[in-house]
């Protein structure tokens, strides 16, 4: 194998390259095997350097030896000692690299004093490519005929979709790199090896809004053992209002709540919002396990405990029954009707009919107390009047009876009511700052006014009580 030498040194003034900070002469040793032509022009090199050839082997300095061959393999397993780690072995074209770099190359890819095992993948296909990034290995210390299974160090062509591949599948071997065949060379031009750190993206990378630290299952566990100590029933309210992510990021200064710092108020309230379902399952779970009682103080204080109402049975109003019934209620307390029972207007002239329903009439009380009159039959003894009574009714003031003041009267009578249920809405409306759609939909959905006033009266305090906290 010939030497380049180029240009004969004694034809140009070149620095002492070859001296150590201490303006010492560096050692060389060559390999006793290598044709005397090129150990001559070895030691005039070296010594135009600076340097100084010897005719034993250093304790530090420079082994010149001629790649793969039997006399190279034996100086290694004679003068490789873990008690000499400055007694470094080079191809002997090691002296001409330097000249050219116009440095001394450092050995930087030595660990434990041996060469670092490295496999140059065939994707680097160009043959002078190869050679020359084999050259640069050694003349560096290291070892460029490794296999790819025994290899540290894998180069290849990261042009090629077999890069990435080996990313893939060498990114979680311990103490396996792979690297650009460009990366020798920063390497030497540095003086030191530094391998390309691997760098995790999300795919399209971090979205709007997405934490650069990623949520881990212990962030997540450690923010449902918060809101289920805050706020342990989510139909309280407030698990998405920031107050309560607020609060949680004061806490970082206790050791306890270290974990909180990873992420930002703003991130961990997101973090929740977007994955509530599944983290309202979580928090369920853990108060399950704590039970704190229904009613205990929470976030936002005590949670009040729906009153227990007496069960009746229930009777389900059609819809034009419903609105008849709203009409009867109404009408009742126009005519002053105190007795609780509502009085049903029949427009076929025959006159009011009280309800007997069982349902609307109160515990304890007799049906027969409470008979009327059907069409032409007699009436009740409670709706038989006295003899001066009966006198005084024949009037000519009380028998204003044709059937059409009656369909006029129970006309007035029903606007008027209706008109009543409009204004007693709007009321509550007001009085509890709530849209009259909002009020008028709920009472036509129960038909009960003093239903829907307590209803909107127990969502304005819970607000309030919100509110407050």
């Amino acid at each position: 194998m010939p030497l380049p030498l180029g240009v004969p040194a004694s034809s140009m003034h070149i620095m002492p390259i070859f001296q150590d900070a201490n303006g010492l002469a560096i050692k060389f040793f060559i390999q006793k095997d290598i044709a005397q032509e090129i150990q001559a022009e070895l030691c005039e090199v070296v010594a135009s350097l600076g340097g100084r050839v010897e005719t034993k082997v250093p304790r530090q300095g420079y082994l010149l030896i001629q790649p793969g061959t039997a006399e190279e393999e034996r100086l290694r397993m004679c003068w490789t000692m873990p008690d000499r780690p400055e007694r470094h072995f080079v191809p002997y074209t090691y002296v001409e690299a330097c000249k050219i770099a116009g440095m001394q190359l450092k050995q930087i890819f030595v660990e434990s004093g041996l060469p670092i095992r490295m496999h140059i993948h065939p994707s680097i296909a160009n043959i002078n490519a190869r050679t020359t990034l084999s050259q640069r290995i050694m003349h560096s210390g290291g070892d460029p005929t490794s296999s790819a299974q025994s290899a540290k160090i894998i180069l290849a062509d990261p042009n090629t979709d077999v890069f990435q591949h080996l990313v893939k599948t060498y990114q979680g071997v311990p103490d396996k790199y792979v690297e650009s065949y460009l990366w020798v060379k920063k390497c030497v031009e540095k003086g030191a090896l530094v391998y390309t750190p691997l760098v995790y993206k999300n795919p399209g990378g971090r979205r709007p809004g997405e934490e650069r630290t990623q949520f881990t299952e212990e962030d997540e566990r450690h923010l449902c053992e918060w809101i289920a100590a805050k706020i342990p029933y989510k139909q309280t309210g407030g698990r998405t209002g920031n107050r309560l992510y607020q609060q949680l990021c004061e806490m970082s200064a206790d050791p306890e709540y270290a974990w909180v710092s990873r992420h930002t108020w703003q991130s961990w309230r997101e973090r929740y919002k977007k994955n509530a379902v599944r983290l309202d399952a979580m928090i369920a779970q853990i108060v399950g396990q704590k039970k704190p009682g229904h009613g205990e103080q929470g976030q936002y204080g005590y949670v009040r405990k729906d009153e227990e109402k007496p069960k009746r049975p229930k009777r389900t109003r059609k819809p034009a029954e419903q609105h008849l019934h709203q009409q009867e209620m109404i009408i009742g307390g126009i005519n002053g009707n105190t007795s609780g029972v509502p009085v049903i207007f029949d427009v076929s002239g025959d006159g009011p009919k009280p309800s007997t329903s069982k349902e609307e009439l109160e515990d304890g009380e007799d049906s027969q107390e409470w008979a009327v009159r059907i069409g032409n039959e007699s009436p009740p003894n409670w709706g038989k009047r006295k003899a001066s009574e009966e006198s005084d009714a024949q009037g000519p003031l009380k028998r204003l009876k044709s059937n059409d003041e009656n369909s006029i009267n129970q006309g007035i009578i029903l606007d008027a009511g209706i008109h009543l249920i409009d204004r007693t809405l709007q009321e509550i409306a007001t009085e509890y700052r709530f849209t009259l759609e909002e009020v008028k939909e709920f009472y036509d959905q129960c038909g009960e006014m003093e239903r829907t006033r307590t209803r909107f009266q127990k969502m304005r305090h819970l607000l309030l009580s919100i509110g407050e906290s």
